[in-house]
């Protein structure tokens, strides 16, 4: 996402550059058609077109808050994440112990185990960064797009899930890499796992406990985060607010014809061509902003830095194991600040 303090008006005005050229071209057509040919039937009455704008108005005021919503959500989710794994990883590394065992266990094995759950966990904010960033059909994926998400490092590729081989044992890997949803089975190889340390004695009941609502706990949370992933913003709404804001383009030229015809002076009209396009471009960036926070794991520069966020957790978690042999946090990208 775009970490700096705001994007520069240049950027912006690159990023809508295709449509500004379509505003000023076809803004320009009616102005050419009533000013030389004399077609003075192709004034529209201003009072028809600002209702539609006030309701195109509201209507993008609506589907923006609703979008930002998804975000926001999306950024308290992985939040949540956050907080679960730091508890997660403490409640591992100090309930693993000789306190209830008939047999005590060197601190070489207990240390082995508990670096295999971390490390597991790990592997589980690994997958699910990725899960997150396969795209959807209702995700952008346009040209420029594509070259987004390779400069940004945010394509998704099945190989990426060999990264999570350090962190697994040859066994786990394999069969995570057999199943459709990776990350939800790392967490059921985790609960597997903790069954076991229960039952040899290990772990007592009420710490097991402790430890598989932890499990529960990343469950609920990968699942509100593969609901925003999974269920799109509604068709019906996007579909709506795209129709009304083209409709309202389409008919602002010639609205603002009525308004420069009226001022007196012939040339005055000229005028009606820069406050179009104005206009039209104001409401155009209001529909794409709307527009691109809609999928906040898209892998573009608006979204959710989940990349970031789970390194810098991974880095947190392993240093609570006294690990030394870290990533290091990816940092801003480009002129544009963005961290992913």
């Amino acid at each position: 996402m775009q970490a700096g303090r705001r994007y520069t008006f240049l950027q912006t005005a690159t990023w809508t550059r295709k449509y500004i050229l379509i505003f000023i071209v076809f803004d320009s057509v009616p102005v050419v058609l009533y000013h030389v040919l004399g077609l003075e039937w192709m004034r529209i009455p201003w009072q028809p077109l600002s209702l539609i704008g006030i309701a195109v108005a509201f209507y993008l005021g609506f589907k923006n808050n609703s979008a930002y919503e998804r975000v926001w959500e999306a950024r308290k989710i992985w939040g949540g994440i956050v907080n679960a794994s730091r508890s997660f990883t403490v409640m591992v590394r100090d309930m693993i112990n000789n306190d209830v065992v008939l047999k005590a266990y060197d601190e070489v094995t207990l240390q082995t185990l508990r670096r295999t759950i971390v490390h597991r966990h790990v592997a589980w904010l690994r997958a699910l960064t990725m899960e997150m960033r396969k795209l959807k059909d209702w995700e952008h994926n346009e040209s420029n797009d594509e070259y987004a998400r390779k400069v940004l490092g945010t394509e998704f590729h099945e190989e990426r899930f060999d990264e999570l081989k350090p962190f697994l044992s040859a066994e786990d890997h394999a069969y995570v890499l057999s199943k459709g949803n990776r990350s939800s089975h790392l967490l059921s190889i985790q609960s597997k796992h903790l069954m076991e340390l229960r039952r040899t004695g290990l772990i007592e009941h009420f710490r097991h406990l402790e430890l598989q609502r932890m499990i529960t706990e990343l469950y609920t949370l990968q699942g509100q985060s593969e609901r925003i992933k999974n269920f799109p913003f509604p068709r019906q709404y996007a579909t709506i607010n795209y129709f009304f804001v083209v409709l309202f383009l389409i008919l602002l030229p010639f609205g603002m014809l009525d308004v420069f015809t009226g001022m007196g002076h012939s040339l005055w009209i000229w005028l009606s061509i820069p406050f179009s396009v104005v206009c039209s471009w104001v409401f155009w960036m209001m529909e794409m902003i709307g527009e691109f926070s809609e999928n906040p794991f898209e892998g573009l520069y608006n979204d959710v830095p989940i990349t970031d966020i789970a390194t810098r957790v991974e880095i947190d978690i392993r240093q609570m194991l006294d690990e030394t042999d870290l990533p290091e946090p990816a940092p801003p990208f480009g002129d544009l600040k963005v961290v992913i």
